[in-house]
């Protein structure tokens, strides 16, 4: 037996951190990646007896976009749950949640692996707050707990078990990312957790019946969901192959070592005995609410990979320019107003790898948006001949990292990138340079016109290097009666 005898079915259930300015029940800052611990807390996040929770009306805004984004629509009518665990990092002793009546239910997502296509189904996604932090210094005998996101406004998504391979689990994971983020529900930053992944994988050699699952929580990666889910159909196929049981279990995944270890058993929903909440009202959703936000919907991926292209460039480039949303629109203003041939250069430019050198040291491109005009400008000038590719790239490191404000005819000016176009001071300068070299001028009228490239060398040196190499090309040819 082989890994290929048995089929792996993943469900994934993803927690998106909605883009909310404050929490979910409390009037106190969402954005904790650069708070101090437990400061942004309010009696209501700590679970003061008595506190009141006011539910965030821009929360229930977003779900709906997200509701829009994955093909459905929010419930008309949903209500909130109280989970009950106990850990350090939940000093209430329970989450408010959706259980029974989740705000979104169904929905779907359209993936693509290996060239073929696949629509991965939504199972429900419901509200919650989230829960505290646990650290654990190393060495140490203590934890510490910090409280910031007790309470952040929580989204989580969970898909059918429509997934059967890493691959797929990892192309699911970035789409929704992808559509999460240009719905505007979520910021996105999955190096600070907005969001997070838990896989559910199992194994059958029957594909019609689901194998014994293990649970992988936390994962704030698509490299570690693909290999998440990798690893654990090895382990478990490999289990099943010695006659072992797969025990289901929740386990963690360590990056470093690229394997998955047990952490303890999986709970079912009976340990965590649901009850209604009592201090929130069910949220109940009207058509014209509905409609007033599905017409305000921005783009999403499937529309922006149709508009991307008519520029003419391979699925993997339009890949990388959405996975940078933030050029996404200069990209698409650039070809609106000024055609694929610029946009094309825009891309490029932004893509290239001497830019990618660039973000590590001064910071991620995907922090920045080109003025749409000085790029129109760029590209013109590339278009037209006053600047050769090359120079367009670096007068566009220029516009991106330097510190100056001037426009891009400005920039080549001062770093003397502007190429020489005059016709009539070209033309002088290549009867020099065919006088001066009478060999090579001899040898191309023999057929040897690759020694046109020396002539068109000797112009660019005359010039410092600014010469149009086409147009010095173009007459040397009409000099010579070729």
């Amino acid at each position: 037996m082989s890994i290929s005898d048995y089929t792996p079915t993943v469900g994934i259930e993803t927690h998106v951190q909605l883009k909310t300015k404050t929490k979910l029940f409390a009037a106190v800052g969402n954005d904790a990646r650069q708070a101090a611990p437990n400061t942004l807390i309010s009696h209501i996040c700590v679970g003061v007896p008595g506190a009141l929770p006011v539910l965030n009306e821009a929360a229930i805004e977003l779900c709906a976009r997200a509701a829009l984004a994955l093909g459905t629509e929010p419930q008309k009518l949903s209500h909130f749950e109280r989970k009950h665990y106990f850990y350090p990092d939940l000093p209430k002793g329970y989450q408010i949640t959706q259980y029974e009546s989740p705000i979104i239910a169904g929905g779907h997502l359209h993936i693509e692996v290996d060239d073929l296509k696949k629509c991965i189904s939504i199972e429900r996604a419901n509200l919650e707050e989230d829960a505290g932090k646990n650290t654990h210094p190393a060495g140490a005998d203590y934890s510490l707990v910090d409280l910031n996101r007790a309470g952040t406004p929580l989204l989580e998504i969970v898909s059918m078990p429509d997934i059967h391979s890493a691959a797929e689990a990892k192309a699911y994971a970035r789409e929704l990312w992808l559509t999460m983020k240009y719905a505007g529900v979520t910021d996105g930053d999955l190096y600070h957790g907005h969001m997070r992944f838990d896989i559910n994988v199992s194994v059958s050699k029957d594909s019609k019946k689901l194998g014994t699952r293990s649970e992988i929580k936390n994962l704030n990666s698509f490299r570690s969901v693909e290999g998440a889910v990798a690893y654990e159909i090895k382990r478990q196929v490999e289990l099943l192959e010695k006659s072992q049981k797969v025990v289901q279990e929740t386990r963690g995944w360590d990056e470093a070592k690229q394997k998955s270890l047990a952490q303890r058993g999986k709970e079912e929903a009976e340990d965590y005995r649901y009850m209604p909440e009592p201090d929130i009202p069910p949220v109940e959703l009207v058509d014209k609410y509905v409609r007033n936000i599905e017409n305000k919907m921005p783009d999403l991926p499937p529309v922006i990979r149709m508009k991307l292209r008519e520029i003419d460039v391979d699925n993997k480039v339009i890949e990388e320019v959405l996975d940078r949303p933030i050029i996404v629109p200069t990209v698409l203003e650039i070809l609106g107003k000024n055609g694929p041939k610029s946009a094309r250069l825009a891309i490029f430019w932004i893509l290239h790898p001497q830019l990618a050198e660039l973000e590590t040291k001064q910071g991620k491109l995907s922090q920045i948006d080109p003025d749409w005009k000085k790029l129109k400008q760029l590209t013109d000038m590339v278009n037209e001949g006053k600047l050769s590719s090359n120079s367009g790239r670096i007068v566009f490191k220029e516009l991106i990292y330097g510190s100056t404000s001037d426009w891009p005819k400005e920039i080549a000016k001062r770093l003397k990138l502007l190429q020489v176009s005059d016709q009539a001071e070209m033309e002088k300068m290549v009867a020099e340079v065919i006088s001066q070299n009478p060999k090579v001028v001899k040898d191309i009228k023999a057929g040897q016109e690759k020694a046109i490239g020396f002539l068109v060398g000797q112009v660019m040196a005359k010039t410092g290097g600014q010469a149009n190499p086409g147009l010095a090309q173009q007459l040397i040819k009409k000099q010579l009666g070729l």
